[in-house]
């Protein structure tokens, strides 16, 4: 666990700076916050199948933050074998063998079924990588601007959105601790475990779940939910906990959202719950709003919709290509033994 002990060590740091930062245009704070957004690719054995998302690089040395069903086999509720996540070009071009053409393998360290969380560890690169930001999230408030960075549906590759916090909702979905943000920047498929970064450029949320149906099936838009920042940076001091290697230190400004998260010990061996059913199938969660209406929310990697750059196919050709890559390895290493 050397990588969550180094990592609770800078995020202790970053929480002891008072540094004051201007407010940034969109192009400043993408032009200073993708160079640290990864696409990831989880992989089965059989390479029929598999999962892909958003993450964000947090520190030098290749530690990722994402959301945990963005690396969960849904069939199995177990981690996927194989790993990839993709570093981001010096120029998005739309063309997309050369825009994921820096690929490199990942390990999951932890994941937290419960708070949709995962970190990975980036395996072969050259520290030190761009990293974004996981500022606390207590300085954020209804109206202020934000954007997010990810791969939506229908859309392009390290794509941009910007919007506002429209809500605060504290233990989402009745998980005690899961404090998140509501903000109608958009958020579709394929964003899912990305950031929502602030006006300073900071990370104040991981991008989690949408509602785009109501109950009645009338479409719902700009509806989209983010895992507030404190409550990531809590699991990830809880992480060194369960690890047993040292006391875990408090902030020098604990937060409320950190204060209140649960111990959750999300280790490997830890299952993760079956996907929450289509709104048609479950009633949905009551929000906050005029006449308290119903408004049903789906994980970000469960909307199964065409994507313009054929996501799914991408993801169904790396998960063929890894096991076409394991089988060429037994028939090499089978014919040395023969020998």
């Amino acid at each position: 666990m050397k990588y969550i002990l180094i990592l609770l060590a800078a995020l202790i740091g970053q929480g002891q700076m008072t540094v004051e930062a201007k407010e940034l245009t969109p192009r400043e704070i993408y032009e200073q916050a993708s160079p640290a957004v990864v696409m990831v690719m989880g992989h089965s054995d059989s390479g029929k199948g598999g999962s892909g998302g958003t993450g964000s690089i947090i520190q030098t040395d290749g530690m990722v933050l994402t959301n945990a069903h963005v690396v969960i086999e849904e069939k199995t509720g177990k981690p996927y074998p194989r790993l990839s996540v993709f570093l981001k070009p010096a120029r998005v071009s739309g063309d997309t063998k050369a825009d994921l053409a820096r690929m490199v393998r990942a390990k999951l360290v932890a994941y937290s079924a419960q708070l949709d969380l995962a970190l990975l560890k980036l395996e072969g690169v050259a520290a030190p990588l761009p990293v974004i930001d996981l500022r606390d999230s207590d300085r954020t408030k209804i109206g202020d601007r934000v954007i997010a960075i990810g791969h939506p549906e229908q859309g392009g590759l390290w794509t941009l959105t910007t919007g506002v916090i429209s809500a605060e909702v504290d233990n989402f979905n009745g998980v005690k601790g899961k404090h998140v943000f509501q903000t109608e920047t958009s958020l579709n498929r394929g964003n899912s475990g990305g950031p929502l970064v602030d006006s300073e450029g900071h990370m104040i949320g991981v991008n989690t779940a949408i509602a785009r149906v109501a109950p009645d099936g009338m479409p719902i838009t700009s509806i989209s939910f983010s895992l507030k920042s404190s409550v990531a940076r809590q699991w990830l001091r809880e992480q060194s906990a369960v690890a047993g290697q040292m006391p875990v230190p408090s902030m020098s400004a604990p937060t409320r959202a950190a204060a209140e998260a649960p111990m959750v010990p999300a280790l490997m061996q830890q299952p993760i719950p079956a996907p929450r059913p289509v709104p048609s199938q479950t009633p949905a969660p009551k929000m906050a709003g005029p006449g308290n209406q119903a408004v049903p929310v789906l994980p970000l990697a469960t909307l199964p919709s065409p994507r313009a750059y054929n996501f799914d196919e991408l993801v169904n050709d790396r998960s063929k290509a890894e096991a076409d890559l394991d089988g060429m390895i037994s028939e090499m290493r089978g014919r040395m033994k023969e020998r």
